[in-house]
């Protein structure tokens, strides 16, 4: 009796494993950094005021503890339009309007690998008004940062219940502040194969992730979205020259405000 009984809780500790590795779907497309081994070495830069200063700690101590993720965080490079720099994640705050959008994830890719990135926080709402809080900063700067490695969200409508991760579309940041083990999961699929070295990559990359069907062309820089933009979605697509696609993905504001 017993020795039947042994296959039958193995068959579901197995059952309970894949059930807890296909719930981890929230890929950006294909986008992944180049790297030969893992971790990968990610410097952050940081740009932000004195409010976000524990938020960005936070949420680079958070990704961190993946084990395909070996972050360090660093001085930024201090450029007021958050530019990008080569091989790194740039994280900047400042008071960008009230445009209808709390923060802004941007990567650059060649091919599917990602080679620069930067996160924008909106001060204009997130430092007054309704979102003035260490919550919704904690899970906006997660969110966002989250993004430049290649996550998407777990759920993008506002009224459901919250997942517990800074993943998750919310009206209610309290216990959406951090990754969860979903997150954590993702990124071990996304990570799971190594690259020949930096830059380059497979092709793919110049089209619309396909989780995010509305995408569009040539819209410029992230301080210019506004309003007129969010019936186009949050994913916005640019074609660079010399084979460089910009990706651009909008936190916009729940409320539409």
């Amino acid at each position: 009796m017993r020795a039947k009984l042994l296959p039958i809780g193995l068959a579901l500790t197995l059952m309970m494993l894949f059930v807890g590795t296909a719930a981890a779907n929230h890929s950006w497309g294909n986008y992944h950094w180049a790297r030969s081994a893992n971790p990968l070495q990610l410097s952050i830069g940081s740009n932000v005021s004195a409010a976000y200063t524990g938020n960005l700690s936070t949420a680079v101590s958070d990704w961190d503890s993946s084990t395909v993720l070996k972050l360090t965080q660093v001085n930024g490079a201090g450029l007021r339009s958050c530019g990008p720099v080569a091989g790194r994640v740039e994280v900047c705050s400042d008071s960008y309007g009230n445009r209808g959008w709390l923060g802004i994830a941007t990567i650059w890719a060649s091919g599917d690998h990602i080679t620069q990135g930067t996160v924008q926080l909106n001060d204009s709402y997130l430092l007054s008004g309704s979102y003035n809080s260490d919550a919704w900063r904690q899970l906006v700067t997660c969110q966002e940062v989250g993004h430049t490695f290649g996550l998407d969200h777990q759920d993008e409508n506002f009224s459901n219940a919250n997942l517990g991760t800074c993943m998750d579309y919310t009206n209610d940041p309290s216990t959406n502040q951090h990754p969860n083990a979903h997150d954590y999961d993702q990124l071990l699929t996304i990570y799971e194969h190594l690259d020949g070295g930096g830059g380059g990559g497979g092709g793919g990359g110049g089209n619309c992730p396909p989780r995010n069907p509305h995408c569009s062309g040539n819209i410029g820089n992230a301080p210019s979205f506004s309003q007129a933009n969010r019936a186009n979605g949050s994913v916005y697509v640019d074609q660079l020259p010399g084979g460089v696609t910009r990706i651009t993905h909008v936190l916009w504001t729940p409320r539409g405000d």
